[in-house]
């Protein structure tokens, strides 16, 4: 595998440490939101079967999506595989960056859409895809397209796309059970009767548990944004090594951010894995969602400072 600058592999190795905290804090995070819904309605057995069933829900999960998260991705975001007959230039950019970076040439897929993006997936380099845009293909030049899938392939050999795929599963499962237990809590007449009759004890309880369901989804957001928001600093400057041009990405990054084109494919399940978030702020669908991606803006002026420097300008509050 071809050489990296040592600060980019501590970095990497620094990246993947965090990672491994992190999730372990959000898979906490999950397993005591299940325990604190199953106390609300059934005291200590139900936090030990709330606390199981959280596991199981997990477990399952984290199994589909380490073995079909790749292919569910590309399927939510109608993405189409191709092969180098059919767009011969984007497969010469694709090649000429998986050699660079010393791993297999991923699947190539398209997805039929004006707006410029694109995002890698699969669970590890021998199982990885990337995906673009007919939009991105039509308004980049090949300098660009390169910045572009070189900062996917370096996701690719970070192993960031097996976390980002087993984080997004992890924290979409603390929002599914929060949305169950709200609704529940809503319609649950019934059982807030009886709580009343048991004492004060359940409602406190019950009081917490509705406050976990409120905050949870909060705080395992806020924990997949502390490493995404890094991650991509990170894909940013390996692929700037593997192109030699950090000008290209940055140019592209521009032109990707600055498009008013929405990508209609994308959604809050799949927006944390493409190169610039897809959701415009001007959408509905952006209402109260959190960035798992830093400033554009901020991701420019640090390619533009590797132009100048050996390594790359620090990132501010990165």
């Amino acid at each position: 595998m071809p050489a990296q600058p040592a600060y980019l592999w501590d970095e990497i190795r620094r990246n993947r440490r965090r990672s491994w905290v992190l999730m372990i804090l959000i898979g906490l995070l999950l397993a005591g939101t299940g325990g604190a819904f199953g106390a609300a309605y059934g005291g200590d057995a139900g936090a030990a079967l709330g606390l199981g069933l959280a596991a199981v829900l997990a477990l399952v999960l984290g199994m589909v999506s380490y073995y079909a998260g790749g292919s569910i991705m590309l399927s939510a975001s109608s993405a189409r595989r191709i092969e180098k007959r059919d767009h011969p230039q984007l497969f010469n950019v694709v090649e000429e960056m998986a050699i660079a970076s010393g791993l297999p040439m991923p699947a190539v897929y398209v997805i039929n859409d004006t707006a410029p993006n694109a995002f890698a997936t699969g669970r590890d380099p021998a199982h990885a895809s990337v995906a673009i845009t007919t939009g991105l293909l039509e308004k980049l030049n090949r300098e660009e397209v390169q910045g572009v899938m070189a900062h996917e392939m370096s996701h690719v050999r970070n192993h960031d796309i097996l976390y980002a795929t087993m984080v997004g599963v992890m924290v979409g499962s603390i929002a599914l059970m929060c949305d169950v237990f709200r609704r529940m809590a809503f319609y649950g007449g019934r059982r807030r009767s009886s709580d009343r009759e048991r004492g004060g004890g359940a409602a406190v309880i019950m009081l917490i548990a509705l406050l976990l369901a409120i905050l949870a989804p909060i705080f395992a957001k806020l924990l997949q944004m502390a490493v995404s928001r890094r991650r991509e600093y990170l894909a940013d400057a390996s692929a700037a090594e593997l192109t030699r041009n950090p000008e290209g990405l940055a140019r592209a990054l521009e032109k990707i951010s600055g498009d008013q084109e929405v990508l209609e494919v994308a959604n809050r399940a799949t927006m944390h894995l493409y190169i610039v978030n897809p959701i415009k702020s001007f959408e509905e669908r952006a209402a109260g969602l959190f960035s798992t991606h830093p400033p554009t803006e901020e991701r420019v002026r640090v390619l533009r400072g590797m132009t100048h420097s050996h390594q790359p300008a620090a990132p501010a509050g990165g």
